[in-house]
Protein backbone atom coordinates (compact mmCIF):
# COMPACT_ATOMS: atom_id res chain seq x y z
CA UNK A 1 0.00 0.00 0.00
CA UNK A 2 1.22 3.67 -0.86
CA UNK A 3 -0.46 6.14 0.76
CA UNK A 4 -0.57 10.33 0.32
CA UNK A 5 -1.51 12.45 2.92
CA UNK A 6 -3.37 15.57 1.43
CA UNK A 7 -4.95 13.62 -1.71
CA UNK A 8 -6.50 16.41 -3.23
CA UNK A 9 -4.50 19.18 -4.58
CA UNK A 10 -2.09 20.29 -6.39
CA UNK A 11 0.62 17.54 -6.52
CA UNK A 12 -1.59 15.09 -4.96
CA UNK A 13 -4.16 13.87 -7.72
CA UNK A 14 -1.63 13.43 -10.58
CA UNK A 15 0.54 11.74 -7.80
CA UNK A 16 -2.05 9.38 -7.56
CA UNK A 17 -2.11 8.88 -11.07
CA UNK A 18 1.82 8.56 -11.24
CA UNK A 19 1.53 5.74 -8.87
CA UNK A 20 -0.80 3.46 -10.22
CA UNK A 21 2.39 2.57 -12.73
CA UNK A 22 3.70 1.10 -9.84
CA UNK A 23 1.01 -0.13 -7.50
CA UNK A 24 -2.48 -0.73 -7.80
CA UNK A 25 -2.44 -0.12 -3.74
CA UNK A 26 -3.06 3.29 -2.98
CA UNK A 27 -4.85 5.30 -0.42
CA UNK A 28 -6.31 8.75 -0.74
CA UNK A 29 -6.43 10.27 2.29
CA UNK A 30 -8.09 13.66 2.97
CA UNK A 31 -11.33 15.42 4.32
CA UNK A 32 -13.48 14.01 0.86
CA UNK A 33 -11.37 11.93 -1.01
CA UNK A 34 -12.37 11.09 -4.83
CA UNK A 35 -10.75 8.12 -6.50
CA UNK A 36 -8.27 9.00 -9.53
CA UNK A 37 -7.83 5.63 -10.44
CA UNK A 38 -10.46 2.89 -9.98
CA UNK A 39 -8.19 1.00 -7.47
CA UNK A 40 -7.92 3.92 -5.23
CA UNK A 41 -8.84 3.10 -1.50
CA UNK A 42 -10.60 6.66 0.11
CA UNK A 43 -9.87 6.88 3.67
CA UNK A 44 -11.52 10.12 4.89
CA UNK A 45 -9.93 11.97 7.65
CA UNK A 46 -9.20 15.60 9.02
CA UNK A 47 -5.19 16.03 9.10
CA UNK A 48 -5.72 18.54 11.56
CA UNK A 49 -7.14 15.86 14.24
CA UNK A 50 -3.32 14.08 14.81
CA UNK A 51 -4.81 11.09 15.98
CA UNK A 52 -5.76 10.19 13.20
CA UNK A 53 -2.67 9.96 11.45
CA UNK A 54 -1.70 6.73 12.72
CA UNK A 55 -4.50 4.86 11.24
CA UNK A 56 -4.27 6.35 8.35
CA UNK A 57 -0.50 5.30 7.66
CA UNK A 58 -1.34 1.69 8.98
CA UNK A 59 -0.64 -0.82 6.59
CA UNK A 60 1.54 1.62 4.08
CA UNK A 61 4.74 0.46 2.70
CA UNK A 62 5.39 4.17 1.60
CA UNK A 63 3.73 7.45 2.94
CA UNK A 64 3.58 10.57 0.86
CA UNK A 65 2.75 13.65 2.61
CA UNK A 66 1.66 16.28 -0.42
CA UNK A 67 -0.77 18.11 2.07
CA UNK A 68 -1.18 21.92 1.84
CA UNK A 69 -2.44 23.46 5.19
CA UNK A 70 -4.18 26.99 5.04
CA UNK A 71 -1.79 29.39 3.49
CA UNK A 72 -1.75 31.72 6.80
CA UNK A 73 0.81 31.56 9.53
CA UNK A 74 -0.91 30.75 12.59
CA UNK A 75 -2.59 28.03 10.83
CA UNK A 76 1.03 27.12 9.70
CA UNK A 77 2.23 27.28 13.37
CA UNK A 78 -0.73 25.58 15.33
CA UNK A 79 -0.38 22.59 12.57
CA UNK A 80 2.61 21.92 10.49
CA UNK A 81 4.87 20.61 13.54
CA UNK A 82 2.67 18.53 15.05
CA UNK A 83 1.30 16.68 12.01
CA UNK A 84 4.59 15.91 11.09
CA UNK A 85 5.43 14.92 14.42
CA UNK A 86 2.42 12.31 14.24
CA UNK A 87 3.21 11.10 10.72
CA UNK A 88 6.95 10.60 12.06
CA UNK A 89 5.89 8.31 14.94
CA UNK A 90 3.06 6.47 12.38
CA UNK A 91 5.40 5.71 9.77
CA UNK A 92 8.15 4.21 12.56
CA UNK A 93 5.04 2.22 13.87
CA UNK A 94 4.18 0.58 10.93
CA UNK A 95 7.57 0.94 9.42
CA UNK A 96 6.69 2.97 6.50
CA UNK A 97 8.91 4.59 4.60
CA UNK A 98 8.01 8.93 4.11
CA UNK A 99 8.47 11.17 0.74
CA UNK A 100 8.20 14.74 2.17
CA UNK A 101 7.20 16.94 -0.58
CA UNK A 102 8.39 20.14 0.22
CA UNK A 103 8.97 23.97 -0.77
CA UNK A 104 11.93 26.23 -0.61
CA UNK A 105 11.17 28.51 2.29
CA UNK A 106 13.52 27.66 4.49
CA UNK A 107 16.87 28.12 2.23
CA UNK A 108 18.71 31.43 2.49
CA UNK A 109 17.77 34.48 1.12
CA UNK A 110 21.62 34.14 -0.48
CA UNK A 111 20.89 31.09 -1.83
CA UNK A 112 17.37 32.34 -4.08
CA UNK A 113 19.53 33.16 -7.06
CA UNK A 114 20.61 29.56 -7.75
CA UNK A 115 19.27 26.33 -5.41
CA UNK A 116 20.23 23.59 -5.12
CA UNK A 117 20.28 20.69 -2.33
CA UNK A 118 23.18 21.68 -0.37
CA UNK A 119 21.90 25.39 -0.41
CA UNK A 120 22.68 26.78 3.11
CA UNK A 121 19.44 26.43 5.31
CA UNK A 122 18.45 29.82 7.05
CA UNK A 123 15.00 30.86 7.16
CA UNK A 124 14.39 34.32 6.45
CA UNK A 125 10.95 34.25 7.23
CA UNK A 126 8.39 33.03 9.46
CA UNK A 127 6.80 30.64 7.71
CA UNK A 128 10.04 29.31 6.93
CA UNK A 129 11.32 28.65 9.80
CA UNK A 130 8.20 26.17 10.20
CA UNK A 131 9.63 24.22 7.22
CA UNK A 132 12.91 24.32 8.12
CA UNK A 133 11.95 22.93 12.06
CA UNK A 134 9.79 20.13 9.51
CA UNK A 135 13.31 19.48 7.52
CA UNK A 136 15.64 19.21 10.39
CA UNK A 137 13.11 17.02 12.65
CA UNK A 138 13.09 14.44 9.29
CA UNK A 139 16.51 14.72 8.62
CA UNK A 140 17.25 13.66 12.19
CA UNK A 141 15.62 11.03 12.27
CA UNK A 142 17.10 9.95 8.89
CA UNK A 143 20.56 10.32 10.61
CA UNK A 144 19.64 8.01 13.47
CA UNK A 145 18.61 5.72 11.47
CA UNK A 146 14.90 5.55 13.19
CA UNK A 147 13.09 6.30 9.81
CA UNK A 148 13.64 6.04 5.85
CA UNK A 149 12.85 9.10 4.81
CA UNK A 150 13.32 11.25 1.58
CA UNK A 151 12.28 15.54 0.68
CA UNK A 152 11.48 15.65 -2.58
CA UNK A 153 11.26 19.80 -2.99
CA UNK A 154 9.88 21.89 -5.62
CA UNK A 155 9.95 25.37 -6.48
CA UNK A 156 6.94 27.38 -7.03
CA UNK A 157 3.90 25.71 -8.62
CA UNK A 158 1.97 26.21 -12.21
CA UNK A 159 0.35 23.53 -14.06
CA UNK A 160 -3.41 21.80 -13.82
CA UNK A 161 -5.62 21.49 -10.17
CA UNK A 162 -3.36 24.60 -9.15
CA UNK A 163 -6.05 26.61 -7.65
CA UNK A 164 -3.66 28.59 -4.50
CA UNK A 165 0.00 29.58 -6.39
CA UNK A 166 0.39 33.20 -7.49
CA UNK A 167 1.14 32.77 -10.57
CA UNK A 168 -2.32 31.40 -10.89
CA UNK A 169 -4.54 34.08 -8.90
CA UNK A 170 -2.62 37.32 -10.42
CA UNK A 171 -1.69 36.49 -13.53
CA UNK A 172 -4.43 33.12 -15.10
CA UNK A 173 -7.31 34.08 -13.73
CA UNK A 174 -7.10 37.71 -14.09
CA UNK A 175 -6.13 37.39 -17.92
CA UNK A 176 -9.26 34.89 -18.06
CA UNK A 177 -11.55 37.21 -16.89
CA UNK A 178 -10.52 40.08 -19.22
CA UNK A 179 -8.35 41.74 -16.07
CA UNK A 180 -4.46 42.97 -16.32
CA UNK A 181 -2.46 40.24 -14.93
CA UNK A 182 -1.14 41.14 -11.35
CA UNK A 183 2.51 41.76 -10.35
CA UNK A 184 4.49 42.06 -7.88
CA UNK A 185 8.30 42.47 -6.66
CA UNK A 186 10.72 43.03 -9.65
CA UNK A 187 9.58 41.53 -13.00
CA UNK A 188 12.39 41.21 -14.64
CA UNK A 189 14.16 39.03 -12.51
CA UNK A 190 14.35 35.20 -13.24
CA UNK A 191 11.59 33.37 -11.58
CA UNK A 192 11.94 29.36 -12.74
CA UNK A 193 8.65 27.63 -11.82
CA UNK A 194 8.02 23.97 -11.13
CA UNK A 195 5.24 22.26 -13.28
CA UNK A 196 3.13 19.88 -11.05
CA UNK A 197 2.66 16.91 -13.63
CA UNK A 198 6.94 16.79 -13.60
CA UNK A 199 6.63 17.46 -9.90
CA UNK A 200 4.16 14.54 -9.05
CA UNK A 201 6.08 12.13 -11.73
CA UNK A 202 9.34 12.62 -9.69
CA UNK A 203 7.84 12.09 -6.47
CA UNK A 204 6.04 8.28 -7.47
CA UNK A 205 9.67 7.55 -9.10
CA UNK A 206 11.54 8.71 -5.84
CA UNK A 207 9.19 7.13 -3.54
CA UNK A 208 9.63 3.50 -5.70
CA UNK A 209 13.46 3.74 -5.63
CA UNK A 210 15.41 2.20 -2.56
CA UNK A 211 18.63 4.29 -2.83
CA UNK A 212 16.79 7.46 -2.87
CA UNK A 213 15.99 7.68 0.47
CA UNK A 214 17.83 9.83 3.42
CA UNK A 215 18.52 12.39 0.80
CA UNK A 216 17.09 15.79 -0.21
CA UNK A 217 16.10 15.91 -4.16
CA UNK A 218 15.05 18.94 -6.24
CA UNK A 219 12.46 17.77 -8.86
CA UNK A 220 12.81 18.66 -12.36
CA UNK A 221 12.04 22.02 -13.01
CA UNK A 222 12.43 24.62 -16.56
CA UNK A 223 16.15 25.68 -16.98
CA UNK A 224 14.96 28.25 -19.01
CA UNK A 225 15.55 31.33 -17.35
CA UNK A 226 12.68 32.85 -17.88
CA UNK A 227 11.59 36.40 -16.31
CA UNK A 228 8.62 36.69 -14.41
CA UNK A 229 7.63 39.40 -17.00
CA UNK A 230 7.96 36.67 -19.75
CA UNK A 231 6.06 34.00 -18.09
CA UNK A 232 2.98 36.82 -18.08
CA UNK A 233 3.41 37.24 -21.92
CA UNK A 234 3.31 33.58 -22.16
CA UNK A 235 0.75 32.72 -20.60
CA UNK A 236 -1.30 36.05 -22.40
CA UNK A 237 0.28 34.58 -25.31
CA UNK A 238 -1.40 31.37 -25.09
CA UNK A 239 -4.89 32.86 -23.88
CA UNK A 240 -4.73 35.53 -26.98
CA UNK A 241 -4.75 38.57 -24.65
CA UNK A 242 -2.96 41.56 -24.43
CA UNK A 243 -0.31 40.99 -21.43
CA UNK A 244 -1.03 44.20 -19.72
CA UNK A 245 0.39 44.25 -16.40
CA UNK A 246 -0.70 45.71 -12.54
CA UNK A 247 1.94 46.38 -10.09
CA UNK A 248 1.10 45.68 -7.16
CA UNK A 249 3.52 47.39 -4.35
CA UNK A 250 3.66 46.11 -0.97
CA UNK A 251 1.03 48.52 0.56
CA UNK A 252 -1.47 47.46 -1.78
CA UNK A 253 -0.73 44.11 -1.27
CA UNK A 254 -1.36 44.50 1.91
CA UNK A 255 -4.97 46.05 1.47
CA UNK A 256 -5.74 43.11 -1.36
CA UNK A 257 -4.95 41.42 1.58
CA UNK A 258 -8.20 42.24 3.55
CA UNK A 259 -10.28 40.15 0.80
CA UNK A 260 -7.87 37.72 -0.64
CA UNK A 261 -6.81 35.71 2.57
CA UNK A 262 -3.78 34.19 0.62
CA UNK A 263 -2.35 37.26 -0.36
CA UNK A 264 -2.18 38.83 3.31
CA UNK A 265 0.78 36.31 3.90
CA UNK A 266 2.62 37.57 0.94
CA UNK A 267 4.42 40.19 1.86
CA UNK A 268 7.39 38.06 4.48
CA UNK A 269 8.28 35.96 0.77
CA UNK A 270 9.31 39.43 -1.36
CA UNK A 271 12.40 38.40 -1.24
CA UNK A 272 11.69 35.56 -3.60
CA UNK A 273 10.50 38.11 -6.49
CA UNK A 274 13.19 41.00 -5.84
CA UNK A 275 16.08 38.93 -7.17
CA UNK A 276 16.26 36.09 -9.41
CA UNK A 277 14.74 32.81 -8.29
CA UNK A 278 16.64 29.72 -9.86
CA UNK A 279 15.82 26.03 -8.76
CA UNK A 280 18.35 23.71 -9.75
CA UNK A 281 17.18 19.72 -10.23
CA UNK A 282 20.87 18.69 -12.31
CA UNK A 283 20.68 15.87 -9.26
CA UNK A 284 18.23 14.40 -10.31
CA UNK A 285 17.92 14.94 -14.03
CA UNK A 286 21.35 13.61 -13.97
CA UNK A 287 21.01 10.46 -11.89
CA UNK A 288 17.25 9.14 -13.14
CA UNK A 289 17.72 11.36 -17.05
CA UNK A 290 14.00 12.76 -16.89
CA UNK A 291 14.03 17.50 -17.57
CA UNK A 292 11.09 19.19 -17.21
CA UNK A 293 8.42 20.03 -19.56
CA UNK A 294 8.84 23.06 -21.79
CA UNK A 295 7.34 26.15 -20.06
CA UNK A 296 5.27 27.03 -23.49
CA UNK A 297 4.20 23.34 -23.40
CA UNK A 298 3.01 23.23 -19.56
CA UNK A 299 1.24 26.50 -19.58
CA UNK A 300 -0.57 25.29 -23.44
CA UNK A 301 -1.37 22.55 -21.10
CA UNK A 302 -2.65 24.26 -18.11
CA UNK A 303 -4.66 26.40 -19.98
CA UNK A 304 -6.42 23.82 -21.81
CA UNK A 305 -6.81 22.19 -18.49
CA UNK A 306 -8.12 25.39 -17.29
CA UNK A 307 -10.48 25.82 -20.19
CA UNK A 308 -11.91 22.31 -20.23
CA UNK A 309 -13.35 22.63 -16.59
CA UNK A 310 -15.15 25.47 -17.27
CA UNK A 311 -17.22 24.32 -20.07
Amino acid sequence: MQTILGAGGAIGIPLAKELSHYTPHIRLVSRKPQKVNDTDELYPADLHDTNSIDSAVAGSEIVYVTVGFEYRLHVWEQIWVPFMQAVIQACKNHNAKLVFFDNVYMYDSSAIPHMVETSPINAPSKKGMIRQRIHEMIMKEVENNSLNALIARSADFYGPDNKNSALRIMVVDNLLKGKKAQSFGNVNKIHTFTYTPDAAKATALLGNTPDAFHQVWHVPTTKERLTTLQWIHLIAEELQVKPDIQHLPLWMIKVLGIFIPSLKEFPEMMYQYEQDYMFDSSKFEQRFGITATAPKQGIRTMIESLKSQSL
